[in-house]
């Protein structure tokens, strides 16, 4: 336990630092205890299923990740343990709105903003985010669109590095993995693995598609444009 608290306290110094480079320093502060939040939302459910898992690692500029030392039970089970990082996280970017309310500090209107993206941009269909790990117990036809959408990003989304890098990654990191579910996908292991009941992806459906509303509801709350243009409020 303390080698796990020690190397995530490291990596989330290390983020801090490097946020620190492009935002004010308490913002960079803010951004990566939401993240921690985020992630602490998935190590709460793995324990709750009764999986083994690392304990959360920093990556500056790319977030965090948690890695699972076995595989989910099923489709379902991976969606619950997908679902509950964006679901904890919306809730700590809520605490820090609730904050701005009581303080009046951008700062922490910055930070409620930027957490509610950070959740919704999560929920992207196409793995490895946390959306691709939902929508699979309701249909890998979602991935598709997933794929699509960040290939859509690429071009549109005006030129951001950090933004660019983290595409990257998830368009790599995401055809590695749906190629290997793919060549996979006829296998009686593969089939058992995705053999969930109707109700179960109505709920899951639900769970998703209900939080990317409530999430882009909040954001479109928390935006506030600078004096100056279309940026948001960060600090």
């Amino acid at each position: 336990l303390k080698v796990k608290f020690v190397g995530t306290g490291l990596t989330m110094l290390l983020s801090v630092g490097a946020y620190a480079l492009l935002y004010p320093l308490w913002f960079s502060v803010g951004l990566v205890a939401l993240i921690w939040v985020h992630e602490l939302g998935h190590v709460l459910q793995l324990k709750r299923e009764g999986m083994k898992a690392s304990a959360p690692m920093f990556v500056p500029f790319l977030g965090a990740f948690i890695a699972m030392k076995e595989m989910p039970k099923n489709a379902l089970v991976e969606a619950r343990v997908g679902l509950a990082g964006p679901l904890i996280g919306t809730l700590g970017a809520l605490a820090a709105l609730g904050i701005y309310a009581g303080t009046g500090s951008l700062l922490f209107l910055g930070l409620a903003y930027v957490g509610f993206l950070l959740n919704l941009f999560n929920l992207l269909p196409i793995l490895p985010l946390d959306g691709g790990r939902a929508v699979g117990a309701m249909s890998p036809a979602f991935w598709v669109l997933g794929a699509t959408t960040v290939g859509a990003l690429l071009f549109v989304t005006p030129f951001n590095p950090i933004f660019l890098v983290i595409l990257l990654f998830v368009a790599y990191s995401g055809g590695r993995e749906l190629w290997h579910r793919w060549r996979r996908r006829n296998t009686p292991e593969r089939q058992a693995y995705n053999d969930i009941e109707l109700r179960h992806r109505v709920m899951v459906g639900l769970v998703y598609f209900g939080l990317i509303a409530v999430l882009a509801l909040l954001m479109a709350i928390t935006y506030v444009p600078d004096p100056g243009g279309a940026t948001p409020v960060l600090s």
